[in-house]
């Protein structure tokens, strides 16, 4: 038989590649018909916003069919990392409409493959060599814009928590210093002064789980806290936590400290990790026993302990306690976000320190931070 008979595969793909390029718009109008009647979401687009970057990729495709035996490297990445920029092109924008769901982006390329073969063996099976480079594209451009999908999704969500916190600051701030204004009118002993103080309280509850997701959301973006060092008498500081949680919750605090220990942090932040931790220890504690915050220093730490009595917490919870939005089952009936303690353990890492817990049924629980000297 002639030589001229048999077809080099890269002549063979060189004509699915031009068939691919001739047929991308019949390609695009089945698709399309299909889409809306399987992709939910869909239905709200036009055309153009549906096909967005399809077609482009369909292109890119044929591309990379024609390669040839002798295509250099260079030219290989480039052609990867094109159908990777159109992929996450194509999952950002799809993370901008509210209906899509990543399973219905999938089931978008899924559509798109099956459309493909069935255009193109339409005048004969495709070979190995070309169903899988079919197969492989699709299965890349899918893990791109999924991915890319998630992150702006992501973006999206945290500029919306942001936003969100930001502008509740206002009326909440309001609402506080009207509140302590009407605080000032009443005198001891006053049926109304109680209330007013508990309003207070409250408030100031809600305006920290503002600031805990403000913080949570800067954390996951990547940034750091805002930290303010300064040399902090953290005895002092401890009475001074102790002052205003003892007026909040009763006489249940003790304070343990030397009155000796300074050191360079973050007054404003080490103090809302001890207001957190000793929350926690009211909220989960036995309501009957004191709870205790100790000062001391060993060769080479500054630690701060606040213990309480009460049921221990399990080796399995104590490891998702600093996860953010984790809570035990225990904490599913208390108020807040899950926030707290991990925006402590980011707090006190910050200043190089650590967190850890100590909890046994017959010696309590205890938050051990331990700061460097």
């Amino acid at each position: 038989m002639p030589a001229s008979h048999f077809a080099p595969p890269t002549t063979m793909s060189n004509l699915v590649s031009e068939d691919l390029k001739k047929n991308s718009k019949k390609i695009m109008e089945i698709w399309e018909m299909r889409a809306r009647n399987e992709v939910m979401a869909s239905i709200h687009q036009d055309s153009l916003a549906l096909q967005n970057s399809l077609p482009l990729y369909l292109k890119q495709l044929a591309d990379e069919l024609s390669t040839q035996p002798n295509t250099t490297p260079d030219q290989l990445e480039n052609i990867r990392l094109k159908n990777t920029h159109i992929g996450k092109h194509h999952g950002h924008e799809r993370a901008g409409y509210a209906d899509y769901t990543v399973s219905q982006l999938i089931l978008e390329y899924h559509i798109l493959r099956q459309v493909i073969f069935q255009v193109l063996e339409e005048r004969a099976p495709l070979e190995i060599r070309e169903r899988d480079i079919i197969i492989d594209s699709i299965e890349q451009a899918v893990n791109d814009a999924a991915t890319q999908f998630s992150h702006t999704l992501r973006d999206i969500q945290e500029m919306f928590m942001v936003t969100l916190t930001h502008d509740l600051r206002g009326p909440v701030n309001v609402v506080k210093m009207g509140t302590q204004l009407i605080l000032r009118r009443f005198e001891r002993g006053d049926a109304h002064l109680d209330i007013t103080v508990r309003m207070i309280s409250a408030i100031d509850r809600m305006d920290a789980m503002i600031q805990n997701l403000l913080d949570a959301s800067r954390l996951r973006a990547g940034q750091s806290l805002k930290l303010e060092f300064e040399e902090c008498n953290l005895a002092q500081l401890l009475k001074d936590v102790v002052e205003d949680l003892n007026f909040t919750y009763g006489e249940r605090f003790v304070i343990i400290s030397d009155s000796s220990i300074t050191s360079n942090c973050s007054r404003k932040q080490i103090r809302r990790v001890i207001e957190n931790l000793a929350s926690n220890a009211v909220k989960y504690g036995d309501s009957d026993t004191p709870i205790t915050v100790k000062l001391y220093k060993s060769n080479e730490y500054i630690h701060i302990a606040i213990h309480n009595q009460g049921p221990p917490i399990s080796p399995d919870t104590q490891s998702i306690l600093f996860q953010q939005f984790r809570r035990t089952p225990s904490a599913e009936e208390k108020t807040g976000w899950g926030l707290g303690l991990f925006l402590a353990k980011n707090i006190v890492e910050a200043h190089n320190g650590t967190i850890e817990i100590e909890s046994a049924a017959s010696q309590g629980t205890s938050f051990i931070i331990r700061l460097p000297l």
